[in-house]
């Protein structure tokens, strides 16, 4: 596994992202973030957190588990199934879904469709920290933090530490 980003590159990006979630929202009202369980949920966090140093404005962050919703289950050894946990009514919010990879889409539509049962927000926005190609579905983040094109073989992995002990992204063969 190769590094290709450290805590300082992470915590910059998640700085801008926060800028950016801000501009293409008008400010920081209505806004409510929801991080795709696992690593989503702590990019969230820190994102509200940028927006109440920038803005001061607390945004209420979210828990989405899209494990129910996902296309694959049938191809994949059980998952756990989390807690989603939306501490606010979505109807007439702007919803930010946040992860940290985005691959080949599959999640993301996930994500839309466990929302959407939350309610009916005004609009979702899609905030990732890598996006690494190879689409599946027609998806397309409104906020990247890196484009990192890879190959299939390969593997980005997002560590962070509020779940790995470390904040990085690593690269590397996915055998």
């Amino acid at each position: 596994m190769r590094r290709l980003l450290d805590a300082d590159d992470l915590s910059r990006m998640v700085r801008r992202l926060a800028h950016e979630v801000i501009e293409g929202n008008g400010g920081a009202q209505d806004l409510v973030l929801l991080g795709v369980r696992t690593r989503g949920v702590p990019i969230a966090r820190r994102l509200a957190d940028a927006i109440r140093t920038i803005e001061g404005v607390d945004v209420p962050v979210g828990e989405l588990d899209v494990t129910l919703y996902r296309d694959d289950l049938a191809l994949r050894d059980p998952m756990p199934i989390g807690a989603t946990d939306v501490p606010v009514d979505v109807e007439g919010r702007t919803v930010v879904l946040v992860d940290d990879v985005l691959y080949t889409g599959r999640t993301v539509r996930a994500a839309l469709d466990a929302t959407s049962a939350l309610g009916r927000p005004a609009r979702i926005r899609l905030v990732c920290l890598v996006d690494r190609g190879h689409r599946e579905l027609p998806v397309r983040a409104d906020h990247v933090g890196k484009n990192i094109p890879t190959s299939t073989e390969e593997m980005v992995v997002v560590r962070l530490s509020e779940t790995d002990g470390v904040d990085e992204v690593v690269v590397g063969d996915a055998r």
